[in-house]
C-alpha cells in the first residue's frame, strides 16, 4: 500500500549528484526552491523543470523512483488547485469563463492553479532528490556543518541535526513497518480497498494503535542504544569524515546561480504569468 512511498529513502549509486557536498546539496536545494517561487511566466517556469530533469539525469535515479515521491501528497496537490480554481479572488479585471452564484472559473485562476501546482510539484520533486541521492549521516554533518555559526548564540546545532537525521531515518522504517501491520491485518480478514474514503479511513483505526506501539517500542531501543554507546551530544565528538568542497560544488552552485539569473531576466523581459492573456483578450 505505501511501497511507491520514497521520500526520505536513500538511492544508493555512483554519480555526479551523489558524490557532492551535502552541505552544497542543501544550500542548492535552498536556492532551487527560491527558483520555484521566482519563475513567473511558462518560460521561467519551464527552466526550472529542465534543471530538474538534468539533476535527476546527474543523479542517476531511475525518474520513476523521483515521480513517486509526490504520490503521498498528490490528494493535496489536487485538492489545493481544485480550490484556487473555483475560488480564485483578485483585485484586477477577470476573464470569466464560468459562473454560477459565487463560484467563479476564471483564466486567471486556471493559470494560477497550473502554478500552484507546478510549483508543489517541483518542490517536491527538489527535495526527493536530496533525500535520495544524500544519506542522513550527511545530511546530519551538513546541516551541523551549515548551522555552525549558531554555537555563537548557544542554539542546540548538533541536537537540532540529530534529530532531522532520526527523523529522515525512520520514513522508511514506518512505511516497512504499516505495510507489515496492514499484510498481517489483511490476512485476518481486513479489507482497506473498497467503500468510500470514510470507511478506508475507519479501516485504517486497527493499523494506527499496533503502529504507535511499535513506533515506541523503536525509540526506546534508539535510546538505549544510544546510551549503551555513551552518546553525549557534541561535547568532545569528532567527525570520521571531514566534509570537503570540490569542482562538482561549486560547478552546481554556478549552473543554479545563472538559473535564478536567467528566471529574474525572463520575468522582467516576458512579464509575470497572466502576460499571456494579453495575447488573446487584447482589444
Amino acid at each position: 500500500m505505501l511501497n511507491d512511498v520514497t521520500f526520505g529513502q536513500y538511492y544508493p549509486a555512483k554519480s555526479f549528484v551523489h558524490n557532492m557536498d551535502p552541505r552544497a546539496k542543501i544550500v542548492l536545494l535552498i536556492a532551487y526552491l527560491v527558483a520555484v517561487f521566482l519563475a513567473d511566466n511558462f518560460f521561467a517556469l519551464a527552466a526550472v523543470i529542465v534543471f530538474l530533469i538534468l539533476a535527476v539525469i546527474f543523479s542517476r535515479v531511475p525518474f520513476g523512483s523521483v515521480l513517486r515521491s509526490v504520490k503521498m501528497i498528490l490528494f493535496i496537490i489536487v485538492f489545493t488547485a481544485i480550490l484556487n480554481l473555483f475560488f480564485y479572488a483578485s483585485d484586477g479585471e477577470l476573464h470569466i469563463l464560468w459562473q454560477w452564484k459565487i463560484i467563479t472559473v476564471s483564466w486567471e485562476a486556471i493559470i494560477n492553479m497550473i502554478f500552484l501546482a507546478m510549483r508543489l510539484f517541483l518542490l517536491v520533486m527538489g527535495t526527493s532528490i536530496l533525500t535520495l541521492t544524500t544519506t542522513p549521516v550527511a545530511l546530519t554533518d551538513g546541516l551541523e556543518s551549515l548551522l555552525t555559526p549558531l554555537k555563537w548564540i548557544r542554539f542546540p546545532v548538533h541536537e537540532l541535526a540529530l534529530i532531522m537525521s532520526i527523523a529522515l531515518r525512520f520514513i522508511p522504517t514506518l512505511i516497512d513497518e504499516t505495510n507489515r501491520i496492514i499484510s498481517a491485518q489483511k490476512a485476518r480478514g481486513a479489507d482497506f480497498e473498497t467503500g468510500g474514503l470514510i470507511r478506508r479511513a475507519k479501516a485504517m483505526i486497527p493499523v494506527l494503535v499496533p503502529l504507535l506501539v511499535s513506533s515506541l517500542r523503536r525509540a526506546e531501543e534508539l535510546g538505549d542504544a544510544m546510551d549503551a554507546r555513551c552518546y553525549s551530544g557534541a561535547k568532545g565528538r569528532t567527525k570520521y569524515k571531514k566534509l570537503t568542497f570540490s569542482w562538482r560544488d561549486l560547478l552546481g552552485l554556478l549552473v543554479l546561480a545563472g538559473l535564478i539569473t536567467g528566471i529574474v531576466f525572463l520575468n522582467l523581459y516576458l512579464g509575470g504569468k497572466f502576460a499571456i492573456l494579453n495575447y488573446f483578450f487584447a482589444s
